[in-house]
């Protein structure tokens, strides 16, 4: 409430005399340190949590707290969202993404701040999901907010609601380049002189307050040393083409996994499916409880054993083919565990299963090249590179895997193993599917913006509301005189013919009728079924606006029937859909 006030105070200046361009960075620099501090909250809140849970427990002291602690975070997940929330917050991205296409960039208020908790249950009693999804919902929504309380246009919006974004991105990482980065990417923004400095301020910004509440404690960071080897690049597009299939692997499995989810009806069922499979998955793996980057960091540091401890496998270390094996469940299980996570109430993203993947992949595969080829490969060198290798293939986003990876190291020594990698991922996945995970149902049904700015108006448009229903209806065994008198009150020339259930059987136009319509003596004889004549097509309400552009060129039409499962509903007119399109686009190419 403190922050409406504030805000509504703000608003009370003239805004008409405010130059929009500082406005623009001012609102920016808000965004950013709001971002940031959302960030820190929930980054705290998880860490924290985490300890408390777990410090202290052992196989002989209490790791079946791991079946329990999943269940109930989960439970208490789905019961603030059921009854507090009342709506869908997961899958944060992809709201973001809707909102932008759909909703004219309007994200609800709440979401500034029921991500952070939700996500605060869902990871912190060991969801094994990411934070980074639902804190880019929040910076995004807080971005939408801002804009909203402004009364700034829909591109100001869209492009605060990047700034929250980047600055969620910037802040969990203290990467501010690659913050920056992941709005172009996955958010489709555009980069134009107007938008790159809000981006920018907002990510610095973002990255400086965490970096001063935060230090390095709660952040996944590390500085790696080692001299970059250019006769490791072929074993670099091996490890390319692997993190490519792996992370179609992922998307695919993620995907039917949520949708098996929710095929279930009773969310309580839901739940306790969900929550026994995680349960039994960290039970056997505990490296799956929570996001998993202390997992990332034990492979970094070298300290596997670390890994194996408190498991069924800690005995049995000595075996290689046992050690290997659990660590290629880690790979191929975590998707299963994340997906359990989201598709039984909880909420978190896939940001952090992509890394942690990714890094076990590269440790795997590195690893495997040592033993049975005799290569030397430094191994957190590929857990590294393995990470953004994954992450461009499942999110698309090759140059934010890059930026990332390389900003969270501490510099660009690992460059170009990063571009190697993470392009030929990009390639591989891509080949076999065209959108990202955030992007792939978004675009199946016509939703997804994109930087096409001819594909980006026809997403955000909404057709139907062009739809002309003050047509005047006729019957088909009116006579020719009742059709004069309609005539006479119309302004329009068509005349759509329906019958007493309202399904169109024809159409009358007036061109068809003038030369007769003076005619007295045919007024009683002729029927409307004798003048009217059959659409070139029609257009189902449901069909997206390219499949109506397409049967306008196909049909050389400039009017066509609109029905409703069979219905009449009214008539699409291609000039009105012209002339939107063109007032739309004004405000996507507005510089």
């Amino acid at each position: 409430m403190f922050m409406k006030r504030f805000f509504r105070r703000l608003i009370k200046i003239r805004l008409v005399d405010i130059d929009q361009a500082k406005l623009l960075y001012f609102l920016s620099l808000v965004v950013g340190l709001l971002s940031a501090l959302a960030a820190v909250i929930l980054k705290n809140s998880l860490h924290y949590t985490h300890k408390l849970l777990t410090e202290g427990i052992t196989r002989e002291s209490g790791s079946y707290l791991y079946l329990a602690y999943p269940i109930l975070g989960m439970m208490l997940t789905l019961l603030f969202v059921k009854y507090l929330v009342r709506d869908n917050i997961g899958h944060g991205v992809s709201r973001v993404l809707y909102a932008i296409s759909k909703k004219q960039s309007r994200l609800k208020p709440h979401n500034t701040w029921t991500s952070i908790l939700a996500t605060s249950m869902t990871i912190g009693f060991g969801g094994s999901v990411g934070a980074e999804a639902p804190i880019v919902l929040t910076g995004s929504s807080i971005g939408s907010t801002i804009g909203s309380l402004f009364k700034l246009n829909y591109r100001n919006i869209t492009l605060l609601i990047g700034c929250g974004a980047a600055g969620a991105i910037s802040g969990i990482f203290k990467a501010p380049i690659a913050g920056l980065v992941f709005t172009l990417e996955i958010l489709m923004l555009d980069l134009t002189i107007s938008s790159i400095v809000p981006l920018l301020i907002s990510s610095v910004t973002a990255a400086t307050v965490t970096y001063f509440l935060m230090g390095e404690e709660v952040l996944f960071s590390f500085t790696i040393t080692e001299a970059f080897s250019i006769s490791n690049i072929p074993w670099y597009l091996v490890l390319g083409v692997i993190s490519g299939l792996l992370s179609l692997y992922f998307s695919k499995m993620t995907l039917f996994l949520e949708s098996k989810y929710e095929q279930i009806k009773n969310i309580y069922l839901r739940l306790c499916l969900g929550g026994i499979i995680l349960g039994g998955l960290i039970f056997l793996f505990p490296p799956f409880y929570g996001e998993g980057y202390d997992t990332v960091m034990s492979l970094l540091r070298g300290d596997t054993a670390l890994l194996l401890s408190n498991t069924i496998f800690q005995n049995i270390t000595d075996n290689y083919l046992i050690f290997i094996l659990f660590f290629f469940c880690l790979v191929m299980l975590k998707v299963i565990a994340s997906s359990s996570t989201n598709g039984a109430g909880g909420v978190g993203g896939i940001f952090a299963p992509t890394l942690f993947i990714g890094g076990l992949n590269g440790f795997l595969v590195a690893g495997l090249l040592n033993r049975f080829l005799n290569v030397d490969i430094p191994d957190n060198r590929f857990v590294l590179v393995g990470m953004a290798g994954v992450m461009a293939g499942v999110m698309h986003a090759p140059l934010t895997a890059i930026f990332l990876i390389a900003e969270i190291t501490g510099g660009y020594g690992l460059l170009i193993p990063l571009i190697i990698t993470s392009t030929v991922a990009f390639i591989t996945t891509r080949s076999f599917e065209r959108h990202s995970i955030y992007h792939v149902q978004l675009a199946q049904r016509g939703e997804l913006i994109t930087h096409d700015k001819d594909k980006a108006v026809l997403t955000f448009m909404d057709w139907r509301k062009e739809i002309e229903t003050d047509l005047l209806k006729v019957k088909t065994n009116d006579t020719l005189g009742d059709l004069i008198k309609l005539i006479s009150q119309s302004k329009r020339n068509i005349f759509p013919v329906v019958d007493e259930y309202n399904i169109l059987e024809g159409v009358v136009l007036l061109d068809d009728v003038r030369e007769i319509m003076f005619n007295n003596e045919l007024y009683d004889t002729v029927s409307v079924r004798d003048l009217m004549t059959i659409p070139p097509s029609y257009i189902d309400q449901k069909e997206n606006l390219e499949t109506v552009m397409e049967t306008f060129r196909q049909t050389g039409a400039w009017n066509l029937p609109v029905l409703d499962n069979g219905f009449y509903v009214g008539f699409i007119s291609k000039s009105r859909i012209y002339t939107t399109y063109r007032e739309l686009l004004l405000q996507f190419t507005e510089e």
